[in-house]
């Protein structure tokens, strides 16, 4: 009859330490599909003033030789590449408060662009349609960096 015990015993303690692993398992998938999420945003940031960079590239490359579209491009593209870069640079920060300061910088150079965008779709003989589009995304990206600096200084509403 011992035997019997402890062998039920054994069962039961595996099928308990079976649950327990379940649970660990399941807390660790949620932690996992929570730090994903983060990371999914980031890197959707990442990407999206890459592809920003890329075509702000694009759209500049086809100006007119003159100076005054050679004075707004350099401008253009310091400021929106600059946003993309200062993200990048914000990974390497060796604290909380420099890890911040990027992104400020990464907003400020996205409010830029958006000047500079503005004053050529206002002064110039641009395609507007374009424009537009790049107005519309720097805005985005603009949104999703200050809703960051809330989240990261604590002062995000939910």
């Amino acid at each position: 009859m011992k035997l019997f015990t402890k062998k039920k015993n054994r069962g039961s303690l595996l099928l308990q330490i079976t649950n327990i692993e379940k649970l660990k398992m399941k807390n660790y998938s949620q932690k996992t599909k929570n730090i994903e999420r983060k990371t999914n945003y980031n890197s959707d940031l990442k990407s999206r003033t890459y592809e920003f960079s890329k075509d702000i590239i694009k759209f500049v490359s086809r100006f007119p030789n003159t100076r005054v579209y050679w004075v707004i491009s350099d401008q253009l593209l310091r400021s929106a590449t600059s946003i993309g870069a200062n993200i990048i640079e914000a990974q390497a920060s060796s604290s909380k408060r420099e890890f911040i300061k990027f992104f400020q910088i990464s907003l400020k150079s996205a409010n830029e662009t958006e000047y500079w965008l503005s004053l050529l779709k206002d002064a110039t003989k641009v395609d507007i349609k374009e424009v537009n589009k790049l107005i519309k995304e720097v805005k985005e990206i603009s949104k999703m960096l200050g809703a960051s600096l809330l989240t990261m200084k604590g002062k995000r509403k939910c």
